[in-house]
């Protein structure tokens, strides 16, 4: 039977089963529920109308998450005096009546092993794993003084993602493609690239849609083989014989939601219609081969391979095309110091060395097109390290524990300072001393920056009225970042 003469025979078939018994429950189960919903005062407007809800200062995010939370002593807020009291006992502050999630006992403190340098004209003290950092430290703000309410990976990589340590929530990406859509309706408006050995600990829940339509996840996109999964049409199918079946199965689904009212029946349908013309625009924006030789080699990329590097160029050509989010995770940097394979002499320096180059390549790219001014660029773990050294189980590697109290990360573009250092922490680098931002903070800012209120951006569910930045009213835009 062909696809059309189904949908035919289906609709015949539903008409004739619909008794006039039906008909009457059903209409009265939607007239109570148009009547509750007037009472309520619900149906009456999108909750997306007047979005944005201000001026933007970007169109796109390109968010370059670094999972399993890099060291911020190690990186970009380097510590002489911490480095002076290597191998002494810890102040007592730094563990008594503190959650910690591994170290024990009276633990010792740990100095940076790798030396530093002044990078750019403002001459901010980093690591010397990151000599490509260099070329951009004029053109980023750090913050230093980033806090979070987790101290576990997947809390912690939810709460930033999704703004809730629950499974469930919707990111950030999903809110985004939710509330402003899509700049170009052949690609994804949220696209998630992954690198190193595993997925993020929270698992493909940072970038679902939770309670959001589902169109508005993330789609994982792979910088190696297939971009897509089954993005090929099976041996035998043509291209107008697909287009007549999701015809056919478009029909199906609307006859669905004539039946049932399930929004994700008409999410269905779109989800078709987008992967049908992605078999056309995925596998030209994802094409590294037809950069030139001299662009890859500027982002360290190497078609065919699994790599940040390919995924940070692949980001450029996304958002050059039109996605608004793109999400990069890259796992590795979970730096316990429990074997050669997660400790700062060994894993630590492999890890700078995969993104060092092609971060800054991403921004200065992003630069030369003429796209960092329209794009916010972050760069983030989900939490920060200890000031001590973690020795678990009499390991005598170097590594540190987890640390909610502050972690470093940078942001570039979008309207953001350049050259800008916000918020300091103690010499020890174990609290903040000056200008805290939670991680609720940063989902506010990077909503206003994108022309969102986040206070006001929420959407019903169950009851409540759902927010990315959660229910309190703490959250508030972190005004020192903006230029």
């Amino acid at each position: 039977m062909k696809p059309e003469d189904a949908v035919r025979h289906l609709a015949s078939h539903a008409a004739a089963s619909t008794t006039r018994r039906h008909f009457l429950g059903r209409t009265g189960i939607g007239l109570g529920a148009m009547a509750l919903h007037a009472l309520r005062g619900e149906g009456a407007s999108d909750p997306r109308s007047g979005l944005p809800h201000h001026r933007p200062r970007a169109k796109h995010v390109i968010w370059l998450h670094m999972s399993g939370a890099p060291p911020q002593h190690d990186t970009f807020d380097p510590k002489p005096v911490l480095n002076a009291h290597h191998g002494e006992l810890c102040p007592r502050e730094f563990f008594e009546g503190r959650r910690l999630a591994f170290t024990r006992g009276h633990p010792t403190l740990l100095g940076s092993p790798h030396p530093t340098y002044r990078a750019g004209e403002s001459g901010v003290e980093v690591t010397s794993l990151m000599p490509h950092f260099g070329r951009i430290a004029d053109k980023v703000t750090l913050i230093r003084s980033m806090h979070t309410d987790q101290f576990n990976h997947a809390p912690a990589d939810l709460l930033m993602c999704t703004g809730s340590a629950q499974f469930g929530g919707a990111s950030g990406g999903a809110w985004v493609s939710w509330g402003l859509g899509s700049l170009n309706r052949d690609l994804p408006t949220f696209v998630v690239l992954g690198s190193g050995d595993s997925d993020p600990t929270g698992g493909k829940s940072l970038w679902g849609s939770g309670f959001l339509p589902s169109e508005h996840q993330g789609v994982q996109l792979r910088s190696s083989g297939d971009p897509v999964l089954y993005l090929s049409d099976p041996n035998g199918m043509r291209r107008p014989d697909r287009r007549r079946t999701l015809d056919a199965l478009a029909e199906l689904n609307r006859l669905e939601h004539r039946e049932t009212g399930d929004p994700e029946t008409l999410a269905r349908i779109e989800q078709f219609e987008l992967a049908f013309r992605m078999q056309v625009a995925v596998p030209e924006a994802v094409d590294l081969a037809s950069e030139s030789a001299r662009m890859r080699a500027f982002y360290g990329a190497e078609p065919g391979r699994k790599s940040f590097a390919n995924n940070c160029l692949m980001a450029r050509r996304l958002v050059e095309r039109g996605v608004r989010f793109v999400e990069l995770f890259d796992w590795g940097w979970d730096i316990h110091g429990t074997n050669p394979g997660d400790d700062l002499m060994t894993a630590f320096p492999q890890k700078c060395r995969d993104v060092d180059q092609a971060s800054a390549a991403l921004v200065l790219d992003l630069e030369q097109r003429g796209l960092l001014d329209d794009t916010l660029v972050i760069w983030s773990g989900e939490f920060g390290r200890t000031s001590m050294n973690e020795a678990r189980g009499g390991s005598k590697l170097l590594g540190r524990d987890h640390h909610p109290d502050c972690f470093t990360i940078w942001v570039a573009g979008g309207g953001t300072k350049q050259g800008h250092i916000h918020g300091a922490t103690d010499e020890l680098g174990f609290f903040i001393t000056e200008d805290p931002v939670s991680v609720r903070d940063l989902q506010a800012t990077v909503l206003d920056i994108l022309g969102i209120d986040g206070h006001r951006f929420a959407y019903p569910y169950q009851g409540l009225e759902q927010r990315w930045i959660g229910p309190a009213a703490d959250p508030k835009v972190v005004e020192g970042i903006l230029a």
